[in-house]
């Protein structure tokens, strides 16, 4: 049996299972081998802000460049549903984006991994680790406006789809306080930053499957 095959019998028990679980509990489907996609558009006041401080965003792990400038391809892994299978999280483990520019001689700045998204609290969730630092586990960096609701379709005997949009991304007080110091920024830049609206994710799951699957391991920065 070819490895496409293995990967879509595996999700197709998934959403099985999930289905099955609709009466129960919450249940979390893994998505790392089907095309499901969650792109962060950098906003124009966000670009503007970069270049105002010599700031430059590298995709790393399972991220990659989009197909427009200051926008980042995260892969979705994994997706949650409650009881009633309403999406409630989802997940871009593996990918991560380096925010960092030269201060002093020396590269400063963070790295943010592991993305999680939490549609009950409007929270983007991520590892952050400021360079040479510690990692801040899961911390709330966004917070989002669900613009237009995910709602996933099924259809016999495996067809998922479904498209989402989240706007106002806003930093969150903790985001603020950890980027700007880990960037050296200049004491006037957390206010800016606090009213600085960043920008959109634009979620799209499809039922292609994605060969070869991403990695759902956790993102650990080099340093």
């Amino acid at each position: 049996m070819s490895a496409q095959a293995l990967s879509l019998r595996s999700f197709t028990v998934a959403a099985i299972m999930a289905t099955a679980a609709a009466s129960a509990s919450a249940l979390t489907i893994p998505t790392n081998a089907i095309q499901a996609n969650s792109t962060q558009n950098f906003s124009q006041d966000a670009q503007d802000q970069f270049a105002l401080f010599a700031i430059n965003v590298t995709p790393l792990g399972n991220a990659t460049a989009g197909s427009t400038a200051a926008a980042y391809n995260l892969p979705v892994t994994s997706i949650t549903v409650n009881s009633r299978l309403k999406v409630t999280a989802g997940a871009a483990v593996g990918s991560a984006l380096e925010i960092a520019r030269m201060y002093r001689g020396a590269k400063v700045g963070v790295t943010i991994a592991n993305f999680k998204i939490d549609f009950v609290n409007h929270l983007v969730l991520a590892d952050v680790t400021p360079i040479g630092g510690t990692t801040i586990p899961q911390m709330a960096v966004y917070t989002f406006n669900e613009a237009t609701p995910l709602t996933l379709k099924y259809q016999f005997p495996l067809s998922i789809s479904g498209t989402q949009l989240l706007d106002k991304l806003f930093l969150t007080d903790d985001g603020i306080t950890v980027i700007a110091k880990s960037l050296a920024l200049p004491v006037f830049a957390p206010m800016l930053m606090k009213t600085t609206d960043f920008g959109n994710i634009y979620i799209d799951v499809k039922a292609a499957l994605r060969f070869p699957p991403v990695s759902s391991k956790p993102y650990v920065p080099a340093n």
